[in-house]
C-alpha cells in the first residue's frame, strides 16, 4: 500500500541546511588545530606604570625578531627560516615544525615612552616592558578643606 505524503518545502530546506553544515564542518575540521599556529599568541598585563607584553617564540633567533611602534600600535615580527636539508635516503613522513614569517599587531590604549621600552628575549620568550607616559599615570590630588588650606 502506498502512502501519500504532503510535500513540505521547509522540511527539505532544513535537510539541505543540515547537509551543508556537515559538509563545511568536515571540510574545515583539519585546519582547526593549525589556525593558531600562524599568529603569535600574546599575554598583555598592565599596571599604573607600564604594560608588559609576552610572546613565545620557540626556535627563533634574537636577530630574527623585529619590534617597533607604529603610532599607537606595537608590531612584533619574527621569522624562522626554512631549513633546507641535503638530499637524504627515504622520505619524510611528517613535517610539522613551523617556519616562515610571523607577526602580531597590538593596539596600546595609552601613550608610552618609546625611548624607554625594554625588550628581553630569554629561553624563547620575548618580554616587552612598555612604560606609560607620565601624563597618563595616576596622580594623587590633594584635597583642601574648609578655608582652602591643606
Amino acid at each position: 500500500m502506498n502512502k501519500i505524503a504532503r510535500w513540505n518545502p521547509m522540511r527539505e530546506m532544513v535537510a539541505m541546511q543540515s547537509a551543508l553544515d556537515r559538509m563545511f564542518d568536515e571540510t574545515w575540521r583539519p585546519l582547526e588545530g593549525r589556525l593558531s599556529d600562524f599568529g603569535l599568541a600574546v599575554d598583555v598585563d598592565e599596571n599604573d606604570q607600564h604594560y608588559i607584553v609576552k610572546t613565545d617564540l620557540p626556535g627563533v633567533q634574537a636577530d630574527h625578531i623585529n619590534v617597533r611602534m607604529d603610532g599607537d600600535y606595537l608590531m612584533i615580527e619574527a621569522e624562522i627560516p626554512e631549513q633546507v636539508e641535503e638530499k637524504k635516503e627515504g622520505r619524510t613522513l611528517v613535517k610539522e615544525r613551523r617556519y616562515g614569517k610571523f607577526s602580531r599587531r597590538i593596539q596600546i590604549p595609552q601613550p608610552i615612552k618609546v625611548d624607554e621600552v625594554e625588550a628581553n628575549f630569554d629561553n624563547g620568550v620575548l618580554t616587552l616592558t612598555l612604560p606609560k607616559s607620565p601624563e597618563v599615570q595616576p596622580r594623587q590630588i590633594s584635597i583642601k578643606a574648609g578655608n582652602g588650606k591643606k
